[in-house]
């Protein structure tokens, strides 16, 4: 039964004009609620709350009733009848028809906010599949950080999509194994509180990296309760995780959590895999709302991997799927992360959000992409390695104005991040003991400058909202391997405007038209080796598309999008060289849809279609390798009262091409994995399976030119990592 609380918000305290009511929406312990709707009976007009939980709504009337609703929380019927109160929202179970779409320009994480509640995630890996059309593949025995697809594009490992956690960066520029790798393996999925992603150069917020898209993870403050989990299945498969509460009251929050996992893997040859994750959050809320919170996490892992094997070396019978041409590849990296952010209320109309975050990192790798190509005798095995130590802070000031009658919301931003990089690595060794050869030794410190401002301006049921970036990078590189010491030295900056439109005739449809420009910075050691030439080359997008419930229990979204990016350098950590390649261009469709049947079965469905092409190429030669051109996905998954919670899910991903002519083909594949548990008081059993019809799929493909030990002249062709067969593994919780 809904509850009616009744607050009267006061016109003159914070308007300029009558009329004007504002409130704060938190949950039972005292948390924010972002991107609550706030809709009024009466007069139609509705609103959101922001990222402080706060909200205003104009042509209000003493007497109105609001209705407030979010993700996951009952929706409360609130009356317009006495001053400024606090509203708090009991959580229940989801239910799609009291999710409403209002203007948000994070419009899009009503996706991800139905995907978690209705299907959390189950691992690392999982966690940036919460975005539509995302792919990842995993190619080291579960150590590197994943390659990534999206929007046509391949990632690489984070090149053209900019991540991060609680504000501070994921991705590594100018690293030692490509640029903007993104290790995301130091997040534990339990924690995660909220997911915002957006595809396309459409925010002012993000900066570097982020072209196709970005995914800006938020952790939990607070625990629901403390947990033990232990996992075990195939291949050696163990994992256990702990998450406690420290202090849980109205003044502070803090709890630690620790996940440990290790693994054999599927292949023939060991993964020997473990990773260890630790994190500790304290929160501290303030007088007047201000809240100041502290993370410290570590994270170490080491593997052995079997690597790219050639289709040939299958083919003929030499090794298996599940076979290695060289299983002296793996690796070691760790990362320790310190992060502090702070929210301080300067005003009923101000506040400022403040973060800063120091970063130390260790990475080295082994690979052996080639065999013997370039050294019959020893092989071809790299040393990739890298000590990064990263700094970084930004403030944001939001302030909300009231021009006439429609409300601004007004940002504005300044920040700096530091990477210092020492004996950043290529080399050509033996069996990972014996160093033969230094290809590239130096050291690296790329440091990025910026500012921005954006505006959100409420016309009616329109939200405009204009946007300027303006960064400014300086890259130092020192070779080490060179004759004389010299300091190799460049500077480029870059201005990047946006422009917004989104339209909202009422609570059930919005449209909206997005525009903009972005830029990913290319290697330091590009950027000196090409005198600046290409150092920030940018990307400039369009969106056109809506978010629609046409029956309340449906959700659909869709986008028409373009993208173009300017000619590029690229270096080829692999190799130590630089690659040009030129203008690209990419087009295409994102439909998807959510849709609750009855009470507790939930169905999701996203498709993409992407046409990519190298605008200066000739026509046959044209396509860009491994651009993913259809994806889809789609599951059920059910929460019954009863404590069983199900869920069956399938990704396709089609083939591509593999070459610039397609004459080397990438092969699709459509695996399914299934998950059911049961709850009862404290405890959770489960099982968890993946690829259940036990296809036999290629996880990360790619055109390489090799030569195995006894041939005599190079091949090129698909070099592969083959996908998980058949998994299961058993969990079981207790919560206390």
């Amino acid at each position: 039964m809904r509850k009616i609380f009744t607050f009267m918000l006061s016109c003159s305290a914070i308007g300029v004009y009558a009329q004007n009511y504002s409130g704060t929406v938190y949950d039972r312990e005292r948390r924010p609620l972002q991107d609550a709707t706030i809709y009024d009976l009466r007069t139609g007009s509705h609103t959101h709350t922001n990222e402080i939980g706060a909200f205003r709504l104009k042509e209000g009337q003493l007497g109105d009733t609001l209705k407030i609703s979010h993700v996951s929380y009952k929706t409360q019927l609130v009356v317009l009848q006495k001053p400024s109160q606090q509203i708090i929202l009991e959580s229940s179970n989801l239910e799609l028809n009291e999710v409403a779409i209002t203007s948000s320009i994070r419009h899009l994480n009503i996706i991800s906010d139905i995907d978690l509640k209705t299907n959390p995630v189950k691992s690392s890996q999982e966690l940036l599949r919460k975005v539509p059309g995302l792919f990842i593949g995993q190619h080291a025995g579960g150590g590197k950080a994943e390659q990534i697809f999206l929007r046509g594009f391949d990632v690489d490992h984070g090149t053209d999509i900019n991540i991060s956690v609680d504000g501070m960066p994921v991705n590594m520029v100018s690293h030692a194994h490509g640029q903007g790798y993104a290790d995301l393996h130091f997040l534990i999925p339990e924690i995660v509180e909220s997911i915002d992603f957006d595809k396309g150069p459409y925010h002012a917020d993000k900066g570097n990296l982020a072209t196709a898209g970005y995914v800006a993870f938020k952790t939990k403050e607070r625990l629901d309760n403390s947990s033990i989990t232990l996992e075990g299945g195939k291949f050696n498969t163990y994992r256990t995780m702990g998450m406690f509460n420290l202090v849980n009251d109205n003044k502070q929050s803090a709890y630690v959590a620790a996940d440990y996992q290790m693994t054999d893997g599927y292949f023939i040859s060991p993964q020997n895999f473990n990773r260890i994750n630790v994190i500790g959050k304290y929160t501290a809320y303030m007088e007047n709302n201000d809240k100041l919170s502290v993370a410290v996490s570590h994270f170490n892992s080491k593997w052995d991997a079997s690597g790219q094997i050639p289709q040939r070396a299958v083919d003929e019978g030499l090794i298996t799927r599940f076979g290695a041409i060289d299983n002296t590849e793996g690796g070691h990296t760790q990362r320790t992360n310190v992060n502090l952010q702070y929210l301080k209320h300067v005003d009923a109309n101000t506040f400022v959000r403040s973060t800063a975050f120091y970063s130390r990192y260790n990475f080295e790798l082994y690979s052996n992409f080639t065999f013997f190509l370039e050294d019959p005798v020893n092989g071809d095995q790299i040393r990739q390695k890298e000590d990064r130590n990263i700094f970084g802070f930004e403030s944001e000031l939001n302030k909300s104005f009231y021009p006439g009658e429609n409300p601004l919301e007004l940002k504005v931003a300044a920040g700096l991040r530091n990477d210092d990089v020492n004996n950043i690595e290529l080399s050509h060794t033996v069996n990972r003991k014996t160093t033969l050869e230094q290809l590239k030794l130096g050291d690296v410190n790329e440091t990025n400058l910026y500012a921005y401002a954006s505006a959100e301006y409420k016309a009616g049921k329109w939200l405009i909202n204009p946007a300027v970036r303006v960064d400014h990078f300086k890259f130092d590189y020192v070779d080490k391997l060179a004759a004389a010491y010299a300091t190799q030295t460049q500077g480029k900056s870059i201005v990047s405007p946006k422009l917004n439109f989104l339209y909202n005739p009422n609570n059930k449809i919005q449209y909206f038209l997005k525009l903009g420009k972005g830029f990913h910075s290319n290697d330091t050691r590009v950027v000196v080796t090409e005198k600046g030439l290409k150092t920030l080359p940018a990307a400039y997008g369009a969106d056109l598309g809506l978010v629609w419930k046409p029956v309340p229990k449906l959700v659909l979204n869709t986008a028409l999008w373009y993208l173009f990016l300017e000619q590029e350098f690229v270096y080829v950590g692999d190799a130590g060289i630089v690659e040009p390649s030129g203008k690209t261009t990419r087009k295409g469709i994102d439909l998807g849809a959510r849709y609750q049947l009855g009470k507790w079965i939930f169905i999701n469905g996203d498709f993409t279609y992407t046409h990519g092409r190298s605008n200066e190429a000739a026509k046959g030669e044209d396509r860009i390798p491994l651009a993913p051109v259809i994806t889809a996905v789609g599951g059920v998954s059910i929460h019954h009262p009863s404590g069983i919670n199900a869920g069956i899910n399938t990704r396709y991903l089609g083939h591509r091409p593999a070459n610039e002519d397609n004459s080397i083909v990438a092969k699709g594949y459509c695996v399914t994995d299934a998950n059911v548990s049961y709850q009862h008081k404290q405890f959770t059993i489960g099982l968890i399976t993946e690829n259940i019809f036990n296809t036999a799929w290629n996880e990360t493909q790619f055109a390489t030119e090799s030569r195995l030990k006894n041939e005599a002249a190079p091949v090129t062709e698909i070099h592969f990592t083959p996908g998980t067969p058949f998994n299961i593994r058993g969990t079981v919780t207790y919560r206390f």
